[in-house]
């Protein structure tokens, strides 16, 4: 699903392990390749980001930013 330029929405399945698949687009776009480490940042609140391998210090500080 493609919206406004440069950004993008896809859908994922969980699977019984819990695994998704990073969808094609998806892994193009980011340049995720195979063998890559992700992390998964978590807010009870703002709910599940991956971010892109660039934009992991930003989004780190984001992701634990408290909200007032």
């Amino acid at each position: 699903m493609n919206g406004p330029k440069g950004k993008y929405a896809w859908t994922v399945t969980v699977g019984e392990k819990g695994q998704i698949v990073i969808p094609k687009q998806a892994r193009e776009v980011f340049d995720i390749k195979p063998g890559d480490t992700l992390i998964l940042f978590g807010d009870e609140k703002r709910g599940i980001a991956i971010p892109p391998k660039h934009m992991l210090e930003r989004c780190a500080a984001e992701a634990f930013e408290e909200e007032e």
